[in-house]
Formats: structure tokens, sequence, C-alpha cells
């Protein structure tokens, strides 16, 4: 999917959609808070504090107990020399990630120089296209897109208002609908977009609520069905407003792309930190906590279930992060999985 819906073969489709992803993907708004919306450390914490208790509640209604199960056996031991292993690997493997994500950014000067001169033949494209600098601010840079994209919809719709032909009456209609459509979209995004600043997950959230893909879509409908009552000068706007569109497909793709690294980064470094007190309380476990360790109760419940449970909880920690960070990066990527008018979804436009 990109950012649309079914196709509904052509004039059967509907052109005007929800302004928002979440509602046009008809999804709950936890559902989509928890995979997109929510600061990745809220989800991290989130998540071991249902572990907790899960884990405490399983420890309690459970037969038997862990109480007898620690006394009677070499649970923590086993626990927590598994969990001590599993840190260790895992740290290595994020350090292997974490190499492979900058190992993008490295090359010999001849790939540097390409990529430097794509970038700037990109920027220059924008720039003849907006009329002036490029912005260097990622929120400004995508609003400034979806304003002119604004602009040559609003020129192409007064040309062809401007007309009297009644072979255009129903393109009349559908431009109506579009404009209505394309001016409620835009307007949520910039909102959106207004104080977001990358590194956080905001510009790539609002960017995603554009659906470009549907109305390129519809732009090229609109202009083959209608093509034998065109004027060249109007066929020249269709493909100005179609231009425009497509120029939000890849700057888009660039700053998902830039996040994706960013957030890998992130998540290296998180859990290179959390891999600390992880590896501390295993060894803790192992080393100095037994059966007759903990032998009191708190509000009910036995000390040695509440200790083995937040401990267990703390030296899961890296991988809630990384349950948390890949969830979001996941849903992203499955989203945009399709640049341009290819729709993967029937659910979303």
């Amino acid at each position: 999917m990109s950012d649309g819906s079914s196709e509904n073969d052509g004039n059967d489709g509907e052109i005007s959609t929800a302004n928002t992803m979440r509602e046009r993907a008809g999804e709950s708004r936890v559902k989509l808070w928890l995979l997109l919306g929510a600061r990745r450390l809220v989800v991290t914490g989130t998540l071991a504090l249902v572990f907790f208790v899960s884990f405490v509640v399983a420890g309690t209604l459970l037969y038997p107990p862990l109480k007898s199960a620690v006394a009677s056996g070499d649970t923590i031991e086993t626990m927590f020399s598994t969990m001590l292993g599993t840190t260790i690997t895992g740290v290595t493997l994020v350090v292997t990630i974490s190499q492979l994500v900058i190992s993008q950014e490295n090359g010999p000067l001849g790939d540097q120089r390409q990529r430097m001169s794509e970038a700037m033949d990109f920027r220059e494209f924008i720039r003849e296209m907006l009329g002036h600098t490029t912005p260097s601010d990622p929120s400004q840079f995508l609003k400034d897109i979806i304003n002119v994209t604004e602009q040559r919809a609003n020129e192409l719709h007064e040309s062809i208002s401007d007309g009297d032909s009644d072979d255009l009456s129903q393109l009349r209609d559908d431009l109506d609908e579009f404009n209505e459509s394309l001016t409620g979209n835009s307007d949520t995004v910039k909102e959106e977009l207004d104080g977001a600043k990358f590194g956080t997950f905001d510009v790539l959230f609002a960017a995603l609520d554009f659906n470009y893909s549907w109305k390129i879509f519809h732009v090229e409908r609109m202009r083959e069905e209608y093509a034998d009552h065109l004027s060249e000068e109007q066929k020249r706007l269709f493909e100005r407003l179609k231009t425009s569109l497509s120029m939000f497909g890849p700057a888009r793709e660039h700053i998902k792309t830039l996040y994706f690294q960013w957030a890998l980064i992130d998540l290296s470094q998180l859990i290179l930190y959390a891999a600390i007190p992880s590896l501390f309380v295993s060894g803790s476990m192992l080393a100095f906590v037994g059966s007759g360790t903990f032998t009191g109760t708190t509000l009910g419940l036995t000390d040695i279930l509440l200790v083995v449970a937040g401990a267990f909880t703390i030296t899961l920690i890296p991988f809630f992060l990384l349950v948390s960070y890949i969830l979001r990066i996941a849903t992203v990527a499955k989203r945009t999985l399709a640049i341009g008018p290819l729709i993967l979804r029937d659910s979303q436009r």
C-alpha cells in the first residue's frame, strides 16, 4: 500500500477521502497509538508494566506457586542464567545492526559525490516547482510541496470552471469534489506539520496522512477520461498538478529513510544503556538470591514473587525496547510499500 485505497475501477471510486490515515484505515485509535503515535519509551514502559502484573498474577494463581517452585528447584538459576546469556547475545546483535546502519553512510569519495549530486538535483527541481529556495527543514519542505499542489489544483479548477462546454460538466463536479478533498487533507497535514521537528516521529506521522497516491490516480483518470474535450493548456495544468503530487512521494520516502536510520541508531543506544542494569540484575539474582533470601509478604503477595517478577521484567527491558521500535518501523514500512498510484489496501486511501 502506498497511502491510498482500491481503485474501484475508475469512476466507481469515490474521490473524497478522510483526512487522516487512522480514519482511512478504519482501525482503532488505541491500536494506532500503540503502533505509531506513542513515544517508544512509553510503549516500552507499558509493555514492562503489563508483563510484571501478568507475571505476579500467574505466580499467585497458578499451582504450584512460585515460592514452592523456588524452594524445591533451581528455578531462579535457570531463569536468570538464560537471561544473562540472552542479553549478551542481544547486545552483540544490536551492535551489528548499528554497524550496518552506519555503513550505509560510508563509501568512497565518488559514491559520496554521486549522492550529493542527486540530492542537489532533486532540490533544484523542487526549487523550480516552488518558485523559491527549497527549505532545509523537513516539515517546511513537505508543507511547501503541499502548498504548491493546492495552488496548481486551484489553477486547474479555475481553468475548467471558466469554460462553458457541456461535455465538461461532469469533470467540473469531479474537480469540485477533488479540490474539496485536497484542501481538507492538506489543511490537516499542514496543521500537524506546524512545529514538528525531525528526530521525533511527528514529521513522518503527518506525512503519512497525505494520501497523494489516491490523488494522483484521480488526476490521471480525469485527464484520460476527458482528454478529447480538454485544451492543450488544460492538459498542461493536469500534468503540473500530477507533477507536484508526484514530488511528495520521493520527498516522503527520503524523510522516511532518514527517520528509520535515526530510529535504529536510537534503538541501538537505548538497548546498550538498558543492557547494563539487565546484566547486573541477572548476575545479582544468580549470585545472591535463593529460596531463603526473601521469606516475607507484602500486600498479601510473597516477597520472593515480587522480587523475581521485578528482576525478570528488568532483564527484559532491552527486548521490550526492540519490540516497541520494530512495531513502529514495521507498521510504517508496510503502509508505504508502494510509491506512486499503486494501492495495496482496500480499506485505506
